[in-house]
């Protein structure tokens, strides 16, 4: 049985130690992501290596996420996000100072296993620190504020480099991340588990096969919505150029759908906090999976706008609904580990979106990758109905 016992931090007054840290982090990270291909190009990479060189940031966090919850279990959630910002700062130096594409490929691999142990600590902290009843609140704003992350911190990389360059950028980058880390160190100590008599230490198999079934079941239904999530990213700017309209304007649709996105979060928490887990989930995946397979009727700007905005609203009342499932389900003992799985288990159905929107348009017209897309909402909304419990947490 989950343990859902109410936890003695209060967490309103984590919201300075957890989320501005978190936004300085994301907010640097989210600088230096659209600069890393133009840097690996600087230093002699070619279009294909600078692509290799962005996606190993993304194949580090996958391949970090079953090590970080080790980690978490091991030395606590406070100091592994300490640990995890501090790393993530010394690679952003080696960033500025990297003299090679190969050097600065090795420091963004590290940065992608740095953000997989960032991510989990501070959802692993928020499942204990924040009482049940606020859990999707709490989760929904950590959600909020990577969106916040990705939309101030390209501004912040484009001010920098046009008045200093591109190392200056991960410099700055690597500024926030240690302030914080200070800011970090003011978070209060989680009350640390006792073993009783005889109890052995969670080993993260026995975790990952205890639990196999939850990943098959809500952990399946929350990849699929993760995948209709990351579909947006890649899917809409390739409709937008597919009826001829120009980057100017396909930027401003993004920026359309995204800051609907951003404002969003914190009601879909108090949706689930009062009502559950499927009243945000469910929805989500349909109006996502709606515009979808709409999509290829849309033919003008105003068209195009009106399912970007559409779907900002399905991602943005979904920001923080996998982590807050995540979280129901895992354990009091083995939960970092627990975490983890989940975390790889959702972050593979992130990665199949573009994968599985590329490998359809290969061979067939880009509206049918879409309409594909769009059956995958739909299928993953009733599989979530089926999965998830109709109560607070797993029931």
């Amino acid at each position: 049985m989950t343990d859902h016992s109410p936890a003695a931090l209060p967490w309103r007054q984590l919201a300075a130690s957890i989320y501005l840290p978190t936004t300085l982090s994301f907010i640097g990270f989210g600088a230096i992501v659209p600069l890393v291909p133009l840097t690996a190009r600087a230093l002699g990479a070619s279009v294909a290596e600078a692509a290799l060189v962005v996606a190993l940031m993304g194949i580090g966090t996958l391949i970090g996420a079953l090590p970080a919850g080790v980690i978490a279990n091991r030395f606590g959630e406070k100091r592994s996000l300490v640990g995890a910002m501090l790393l993530d700062a010394v690679c952003l130096l080696v960033c500025a100072a990297a003299s090679s594409e190969w050097v600065l490929a090795g420091a963004v691999f590290v940065i992608g296993l740095s953000g997989a142990m960032l991510s989990l600590a501070r959802q692993s902290y928020l499942t204990v620190a924040v009482p049940l009843e606020y859990r999707a609140r709490a989760l929904s704003t950590l959600g909020g504020v990577f969106r916040v992350g990705n939309l101030v911190g390209p501004l912040l990389g484009a001010a920098v480099v046009s008045l200093w360059g591109l190392q200056p950028a991960y410099l700055v980058a690597a500024g926030t991340s240690l302030i914080a880390v200070a800011v970090t160190l003011a978070l209060p100590d989680l009350p640390e588990h006792e073993p009783s008599a005889g109890e052995q230490p969670v080993r993260m198999l026995t975790v990952l096969r205890e639990h196999s079934r939850t990943y098959a079941t809500a952990g399946l239904g929350a990849s699929a919505l993760m995948l209709v999530r990351a579909s947006r990213d890649a899917l809409l700017p390739l409709w937008c150029e597919q009826i001829s309209l120009d980057a100017a304007t396909t930027s401003l649709i993004f920026a359309l759908s995204s800051g609907i996105d951003m404002t969003l979060f914190y009601v879909g928490g108090s949706v689930m906090d009062r009502f559950g887990r499927r009243w945000v989930s469910v929805p989500s995946m349909v109006i996502m999976g709606l515009c979808f397979a709409l999509l290829p009727l849309a033919h003008s700007t105003l068209a195009v706008a009106m399912f970007a905005a559409a779907l900002g609203l399905g991602n943005g009342i979904s920001a923080g609904v996998v982590m807050t499932i995540g979280s129901d389900f895992s354990p009091r003992l083995g939960r970092p580990q627990f975490l983890a799985g989940w975390r790889l288990t959702t972050g593979i159905g992130r990665a199949a979106g573009p994968l599985l929107i590329t490998a359809v348009a290969a061979v067939a017209p880009l509206g049918l990758a879409a309409v594909a897309i769009g059956a995958i909402g739909f299928a993953g909304a009733g599989w979530l109905w089926r999965w998830l419990p109709s109560t607070l947490g797993p029931g």
